[in-house]
């Protein structure tokens, strides 16, 4: 008899472990199908974005592509207003050059056609702004008709079912939202590759990631497939693509631009607020797309964005700023090249008379790990690893995530020091009281910041941004290298980048003696990410107080100017 129940016990386990082959069989097998689905849609986008350019320029011969896309955005609105350049010409001209990118560097997801539709009533915004002008937009963001999946299979065939806010504007001011593009998986990696639509590569080498996780919009804009686009940025997801693609990117000021209708993985993180801004090829063009979005438009679509316009008066303005400055966090040692641009840029800027005083983010290590890592991961990554199979580039962080609560509590009494907090932020809220104590703590610290800034009578801050871009798979090995970005979701304070210089020889060599601030694994991890960068473009970081986002633009402007400058200059 017992011989007989082992018997049907060990049949039972054998049926119920086919069983379980059989049900991840199937759903391996629904998820390839969705994802085909998703890549037959995308091939069918392009291919009738490739025949109504041929059908255009068939139609008007005479159209020069090449000079209306190497126009800048001030100059393009100028000859479009104008009458010299038509709205419907431009458009094809930048499907037409998206395409060629696209083909390059993997970095569109859905070519809008209902952008042609557009062109019937574009006549009726010719007063907007941004009239006649094509907008590209990261994939999450919403346009009614087309999926916001965030590089996740259980977002995908849920295409909206109305614009954005964000879009809605854009179309009001005579913008042309034409293209969608491509982000990592879930958003939470500054890399930009997802199971779907694949991986996105840099313009300017092939070989090195273009950042995340607008890192669509950092490969199309910086290989000049747009002209002006639009990201989100949580930890520095539009700032570090910026970098690594040699763009402007601008953070705003979190709700001082509509959310609403834009899609994430993870919605009602409050203690560090994401943002939606521009990015483009200089400031003045992040300057018009903020002045256009600052409209009664977005107000009365939106009634929870306070009605503050662009302060058209603060950004004009040419005095003279005390601004703050450091050039190494503690945290992670910026690379010789973000060290250098960032003492280069200090220098022409005092040369321009400007007053430059040091600063100090103060308790760093515990804003990095107790406020912004565990206000990003409150639920220790579990609704991230719940979105369908994990892609490569993520991997790393899926593993960490994954690891059980009690197992990072032990790790974070045996390992070092920056290594067990980092472990215990990751351990999630252990209860409703710890997540409102936090979010108290988070307030105490932006006061003190404030504090500390005040007392400097500091105008803006100058400090380095993540660079140069890194080679194919260590961003998420290398999430402790995002406190120079995620520090300013953290504050809520704006935030925008600048390329002013280029990876040199010598900043190469200098990698060599390069041993960070703790020597430990990851900096030597950051070492191996950044190498074979000669050539590539650096940036730095300008920031300000909250709800300052125009002194902040007309800080980036005054960097870009004189980094221009000085390019010149040297060239002559």
């Amino acid at each position: 008899m017992d011989q007989q129940l082992l018997q049907v016990v060990i049949a039972l386990a054998c049926v119920a472990s086919v069983l379980v082959l059989l049900l991840k069989w199937t759903r391996y097998q629904r998820a390839q199908k969705k994802i085909l689905r998703a890549r037959e849609r995308r091939t069918a986008s392009l291919e009738q974005a490739e025949q109504a350019v041929h059908e255009f320029k068939k139609a008007n011969p005479g159209v020069d592509s090449t000079n209306i896309v190497s126009l800048p955005l001030a100059e393009l609105t100028k000859r479009i207003r104008s009458g010299s350049l038509q709205p419907e010409a431009v458009l094809h001209a930048y499907i037409e050059k998206a395409l060629e990118v696209n083909q390059k560097l993997n970095c569109g997801t859905d070519v809008l056609m209902e952008s042609l539709k557009q062109l019937e009533d574009i006549e009726s915004h010719r007063n907007g702004i941004l009239y006649g002008v094509p907008v590209s937009l990261k994939e999450n963001i919403g346009y009614k008709g087309y999926d916001s999946s965030c590089g996740v299979l259980c977002k995908l065939n849920e295409p909206a079912l109305n614009d954005s806010v964000v879009v809605r504007v854009l179309k009001r001011q005579g913008a042309v939202p034409f293209i969608k593009t491509n982000i990592p998986q879930g958003l939470l990696n500054y890399e930009c590759s997802n199971p779907i639509y694949g991986m996105t590569v840099n313009p300017h080498n092939l070989q090195k990631t273009c950042g995340g996780s607008s890192g669509g919009e950092g490969a199309l804009i910086g290989g000049g497939g747009s002209i002006l686009g639009l990201g989100t940025d949580i930890a520095g997801s539009i700032r570090i693509p910026a970098s690594f693609c040699g763009i402007c990117g601008f953070k705003p000021t979190f709700n001082r631009i509509s959310l609403h209708g834009v899609n994430s993985c993870v919605k009602g993180i409050k203690s560090v607020p994401s943002s939606i801004g521009p990015m483009a090829r200089d400031v003045e063009s992040l300057a018009l797309c903020m002045r256009a979005l600052l409209s009664t438009d977005m107000f009365s679509l939106d009634p929870t964005i306070p009605p503050l316009p662009f302060n058209q008066q603060v950004y004009d303005s040419t005095e003279h700023l005390r601004i703050g400055y450091y050039d190494n966090d503690g945290y992670h040692q910026p690379s010789p090249s973000m060290s250098r641009a960032l003492q280069e840029t200090k220098k022409l800027l005092e040369q321009a008379g400007h007053t430059l005083v040091p600063f100090q983010p103060p308790r760093l290590f515990m804003a990095i790990h107790e406020y912004a890592t565990k206000g990003i991961l409150a639920d220790g990554g579990t609704t991230l690893l719940q979105e369908g199979p994990i892609d490569p580039c993520l991997q790393p962080q899926a593993i960490t995530y994954s690891i059980p609560r009690f197992v990072k509590k032990i790790l974070s009494i045996f390992l070092r020091p920056i290594v067990s907090s980092l472990c215990t932020a990751m351990c999630f809220y252990s209860s409703v009281t710890d997540m409102w104590e936090q979010h108290k703590n988070i307030e105490d610290y932006i006061s003190e910041v404030i504090a500390e800034w005040r007392r400097l009578e500091m105008d803006v801050l100058l400090c380095p941004v993540l660079g140069p871009a890194y080679n194919f798979y260590y961003s998420g090995m290398l999430t402790s290298s995002l406190s120079y970005t995620v520090m300013y979701n953290l504050l809520n304070f704006p935030a925008g980048v600048v390329p002013v210089t280029t990876v040199t020889a010598d900043d190469e060599a200098q990698m060599n003696r390069y041993r960070g601030n703790f020597a430990d694994i990851w900096d030597k991890l950051f070492l191996k990410a950044v190498q074979d960068s000669v050539g590539l473009p650096v940036a730095v970081q300008c920031v300000s107080l909250p709800w300052q986002d125009e002194l902040c633009l007309r800080f980036m402007r005054e960097v870009e100017k004189l980094s221009v400058r000085k390019k010149h200059t040297n060239t002559y």
